[in-house]
């Protein structure tokens, strides 16, 4: 099956986001891996997910520089370790959670906790300005055409 180059479409960092994780399975590989579930047998078994799907979402994340492969025992076997670029997406997973949460988790509340290592709470991630450290929403923000924009 052919996908969508979303990055061709317009010069935008959300389609360029797409392109790397806009389908289902790589946010819940990247959930995984980043919990803990490293082997492809690991993967395949808390997803669900079939060998073949698996292996291409891999290879794709791989590629893209978000996962790094690497050999675990003498066998061509290998487990899957965030880059720094794929733990800066589960970051942007961590606001998707918050949101979730908020919107979704219905009665029996969120299903996953996060504890803050700095601190010790119990907390979600918030957005904030880089600049002012303020909170950040979309109606707090103006849309400006950057240096890429093509307007």
């Amino acid at each position: 099956m052919q996908r969508t180059n979303f990055s061709e479409l317009a010069p935008c960092s959300i389609a360029r986001t797409l392109d790397v994780i806009g389908e289902p399975w790589s946010p819940l590989i990247l959930r995984d891996v980043w919990a803990g579930f490293s082997r492809f047998e690991q993967l395949q078994a808390d997803l669900g997910i079939s060998r073949k799907v698996l292996t291409e979402r891999l290879n794709h994340l791989v590629d893209e520089g978000v996962l790094e492969r690497r050999p675990y025992d003498r066998r061509p076997r290998h487990e899957y370790v965030l880059t720094e670029k794929g733990t800066e997406l589960v970051d942007m997973l961590m606001v998707m959670t918050r949101w979730g949460d908020k919107w979704l988790a219905g009665e029996a509340g969120p299903p996953v906790l996060y504890r803050h290592h700095a601190c010790g709470e119990i907390s979600s991630a918030d957005l904030r300005c880089a600049h002012c450290g303020e909170t950040m929403h979309a109606n707090d923000v103006d849309l400006l055409p950057g240096p890429g924009s093509a307007r």
